[in-house]
């Protein structure tokens, strides 16, 4: 039997596959929970992606964590199809809003019928990092 430690140092590991997201970034999200913050981060900044709709807000607090919401309504269909949107919009806030996220900030991810669901997820961690870049380089004026 080989010790936890000495798993990963094994010669026939791949090199380059790809590492999951540690647990120290996912320690940094928090899920939101209360409608209210749900509320002021839908009447903050918000960009559409063709998979995706992400609502941002930064928080007026000193806690650095990064919190995080997943809604998706009755048009992406039953129960288990809504599940199923929430569970990929997880994924993806675990591999892009925990490392490129900003300290303070809410996110809403809402998922879209049909597209959250089918689109390649791929392509939804696209969608999901180019909305982050545009989010967060909107100027802090009104919204019009």
């Amino acid at each position: 039997m080989i010790p936890p430690e000495a798993q990963g140092q094994s010669s026939n590991a791949a090199p380059d596959m790809p590492l999951a997201v540690s647990s120290c970034t996912l320690a940094k999200l928090q899920v939101l929970q209360h409608r209210a913050d749900f509320l002021r981060a839908a009447s903050a900044r918000r960009q559409g992606t063709q998979g995706l709709l992400l609502q941002a807000r930064a928080r007026q607090d000193d806690n650095p964590v990064i919190r995080v919401g997943f809604t998706c309504s009755k048009k992406i269909g039953n129960a288990v199809a809504r599940n199923r949107a929430k569970r990929r919009l997880r994924e993806l806030a675990r591999a892009v809003l925990a490392p490129h996220g900003h300290q303070g900030w809410d996110y809403v991810l809402v998922g879209r019928p049909g597209a959250t669901i089918e689109r390649d997820f791929t392509l939804l961690l696209a969608d999901l990092a180019s909305a982050l870049a545009r989010i967060h380089n909107q100027p802090d004026g009104p919204r019009k």
